[in-house]
């Protein structure tokens, strides 16, 4: 086996494997079977990253039934397709192999295939966006990754996450539309869906009003699956009602690959100079982030439900990576990518030590975790160590996000928006007192009192504490996380025409 036919692999295991999970229906074999597929996903993007890391500008290029592009389908992996697979693969693999003490508890055991059939699915359609090179493949990848992603959302057992699903799939049937619509006119226009033929067709159209359309289109389109400010409403509902270990993957990976898409169209596709010097887009997205950062910011100050205050954070973030593509210039895009990248880890350590005491209180109110740090002391020091990270403090995968960002806003728009960038890390400082504040200095309330609460099982303590972990050693060693990030803002800037 080649190189060259790990692209489609990469789509196909997990693809194959989500009906053959329902065929098994027994929990155990169901697990089992997402475990293998997890293993062989991270494999295979780990040898991906290393192929097209060994050399400058390598691509692989796999055409579907040997049809050659624009008349086949062909899915192109570079460097940063392959930063953005290993991202979803490594949060994915630590999910599934520690978090099934999670799954049983907060998913009916008969409906516990139907929750890793949908688990394989949305693995399926993040996996794709990553490595497709034709737009309205691009579409569908979305569109498996949103529905799954409904399905995960749907099946708690709180019958609030019914409504929570049902909103996602809502604001995500929008988003599809306008996606679609912009596909549709970017074929009216060149003739073609690859992406490579639009990035060489699209530029001479650059005063075209439909192009102009398009463009508006693709940015609310996305911005809704991204959860961009104001267009964010469905993500606290859904983080917050989803089982804990569906909120683990999401938060890690989902509005990471939409975030993607926008990368993708902006630099590849539509390039640099089309987007920035014709569309303005800066304009539109600086204003944006800086909205989305200090609203969502103040918002999970005033949660009382930690899964909702992590929710509000994430759109915060998401603020970080849009701000970083709004400047404009290689450094914003290298932070936009880097903390792409860190914000997987720390989000992900942060609802994993949520599901940890979930598990033993039953509950994620403010009041359900008081006292719960000397209970579990374990588990508590891993979510001091993730909320470091998601402040910023130094020696953390967020200080070199943090930096990265500050970096590019003196580079492009001076100390005005560097001092805003700091002055939202305050506000994060605020909102992550208020839960390590609840867990180790909070009275118990009265039912906690009554209550023998241990140290979560072990496979869900070293999951937390892996990604944990994984916050420091990628705040001291940047090679793979910003060193790799940089490499593809250039790869992305190189690709305008």
């Amino acid at each position: 086996m080649t190189a060259a036919h790990l692209p489609v692999l990469q789509v196909v295991a997990p693809l194959l494997a989500a009906p053959l999970c329902v065929m098994l229906r027994a929990p155990l074999a169901a697990w089992l079977l997402t475990c293998a597929v997890a293993v062989i996903a991270i494999v295979i993007a780990a040898i991906l990253l290393f192929t097209v890391t060994a050399g400058d500008g390598a691509v692989l290029i796999y055409a579907l039934g040997g049809w050659a592009a624009p008349w086949g389908i062909e899915y192109r992996v570079d460097i940063v397709g392959a930063f953005v697979l290993v991202i979803i693969t490594g949060i994915n693999l630590v999910a599934v192999l520690c978090g099934r003490a999670s799954v049983m508890r907060e998913i009916p055991a008969e409906r516990v295939f139907l929750f890793y059939t949908g688990w394989l699915l949305c693995l399926t359609g993040m996996l794709g966006i990553a490595v497709s090179g034709d737009v309205f493949n691009v579409f569908v990848f979305l569109e498996i990754a949103s529905l799954a992603s409904c399905l995960l959302v749907s099946l708690g057992r709180d019958r609030r996450c019914l409504s929570a699903a049902f909103r996602y799939l809502l604001m995500g049937s929008v988003g599809a539309t306008f996606i679609l619509i912009v596909v549709g006119l970017l074929y009216q226009m060149t003739g073609t869906l690859n992406m490579a033929d639009l990035a060489a067709r699209l530029p001479p159209l650059a005063q075209s009003r439909t192009l102009q359309v398009a463009f508006a289109f693709l940015t609310v389109g996305v911005g809704l699956k991204a959860a961009v400010f104001p267009l964010h409403f469905w993500l606290p509902g859904a983080y917050a009602f989803a089982p804990s270990m569906a909120a683990v993957f999401l938060a890690g990976t989902s509005t990471k690959a939409s975030v993607y898409i926008l990368l993708r169209f902006f630099f590849s596709v539509m390039g640099a100079e089309l987007s920035f010097d014709a569309m303005r887009l800066h304009w539109f997205l600086l204003p944006l982030a800086l909205a989305g950062i200090f609203a969502a910011s103040v918002a999970a100050i005033y949660q009382s439900d930690v899964k909702r205050l992590l929710a509000f954070s994430s759109v915060a973030q998401v603020g970080y990576m849009i701000l970083g593509v709004a400047t404009g210039s290689g450094a914003g895009l290298a932070a936009a990518l880097v903390h792409l990248f860190n914000h997987a880890l720390m989000k992900s350590a942060l609802f994993f030590v949520v599901a940890c005491m979930v598990l033993r209180v039953g509950g994620a109110r403010l009041a359900d975790l008081a006292g719960v740090g000397k209970r579990m002391p374990l588990t508590a020091a891993a979510l001091v160590v993730s909320g470091l990270s998601l402040v910023g403090f130094p020696f953390t995968a967020g200080f070199i996000s943090k930096w990265a960002l500050l970096a590019a806003a003196l580079d492009s728009h001076g100390w005005w928006l560097a001092l805003l960038v700091l002055a939202s890390s305050l506000l994060a400082v605020v909102y992550m007192w208020r839960v390590v504040e609840a867990v180790y200095c909070a009275p118990k309330t009265a039912s906690a009192e009554s209550q023998t609460v241990t140290e979560a099982p072990l496979p869900l303590l070293i999951g937390a504490w892996l990604l944990a972990a994984a916050n420091v050693v990628f705040g001291l060693s940047t090679e793979l996380s910003l060193g790799i990030a940089e490499r593809a803002a250039v790869l992305l800037i190189g690709d305008a025409p």
